[in-house]
């Protein structure tokens, strides 16, 4: 099973898939100073100066219809617990995460008991099938691997690939035909490896074993810039780890052909009212505002 993980992890290049372009993406702009986040997003992606970019995977012409909540009494999520900051166990000993939270939202929302379960991250479609949950949520990737197995809802995020520069670096736009001759570290072996080979024909690019090494070979500057998923980059940057030593540069790739078609709500196949269900609670969360509560909780520094 792949998983956003795996892509996360930078470990597999996924097979292809339709093109997602980047001017569908809907965002909302948020002042780093604070500020409510207004229920509908506006579209595109270019924030004004301390904004933070909030990314909306729905578009309100497209309102799902409500489907009938009354048949729906308990729904049993089940999760994993070594994905951080998707779902992990807190300092605190509790189980916490960003898919935690949303699941507990969109319980609210649907107005139902729920009750969240770990399990290994292996296991979890195993487990649905076996009718030991009704939903897994946990980032993992619609392939058509993990659809023969479950249905998914619609998105509710996706992972695009970033570059990253040093704090002090005058690179500013990523356009290909400005990177002629940059040096660019990757993991080796990825689908972020495939794309900058594909589309940076011109730049130097240099495979590191992981995620770890490329990421220390821009500090060394070693290189002039890394490419990699944009979920653990900025989690990377957020953290202590990083020392504030580096920072984005240019917007995000969302080729889902290389990248994924994001990340949806795994349910047991032919399950369509609670698939169903989610889709509209997902939307009315984005609607209102709460899904972007939720993110910017967990990326101060987003991965848009």
């Amino acid at each position: 099973m792949q998983s956003a993980r795996a892509l996360s992890a930078e470990r597999s290049v996924p097979p292809a898939r339709a093109p997602w372009l980047l001017a569908g993406l809907v965002c909302v702009l948020i002042a780093a100073a604070g500020g409510t986040p207004p229920a509908l997003a506006a579209e595109g992606t270019v924030s004004p100066p301390r904004a933070v970019v909030v990314p909306g995977f729905w578009d309100p012409r497209r309102r799902p219809e409500r489907p009938d909540l009354s048949r729906l009494q308990t729904i049993r999520f089940i999760t994993a617990s070594d994905y951080p900051p998707f779902d992990y166990f807190g300092a605190d000993g509790n189980l916490t995460g960003f898919n935690v939270d949303l699941a507990r939202r969109i319980c609210d929302e649907i107005k139902v008991s729920c009750t969240i379960q770990v399990r290994p991250f292996n296991t979890l479609l195993d487990a649905l099938n076996d009718n030991r949950g009704d939903a897994v949520i946990a980032s993992i990737a619609p392939t058509a691997e993990a659809r023969r197995r479950a249905d998914f809802s619609d998105p509710y995020y996706r992972t695009p690939a970033r570059f990253v520069a040093l704090a002090d670096s005058p690179i500013g736009e990523v356009l290909p035909e400005l990177l002629e001759g940059k040096k660019i570290a990757v993991i080796a072996g990825t689908a972020h490896e495939a794309y900058l080979k594909a589309m940076f024909t011109e730049a130097e690019v240099r495979p590191y074993s992981s995620a770890a090494a490329a990421r220390e070979a821009l500090r060394r500057k070693e290189v002039d810039l890394l490419f990699g998923d944009g979920v653990a980059l900025a989690f990377w940057l957020n953290g202590s780890d990083s020392h504030g030593c580096c920072a984005f540069r240019g917007g995000p790739f969302l080729e889902s052909r290389y990248f994924g078609e994001g990340i949806g709500i795994a349910v047991k196949r032919g399950n369509d009212l609670l698939r169903q269900a989610f889709n509209w609670a997902l939307f009315r969360l984005w609607e209102k505002g709460s899904f972007t509560d939720l993110w910017l909780r967990y990326f101060p520094i987003s991965p848009f």
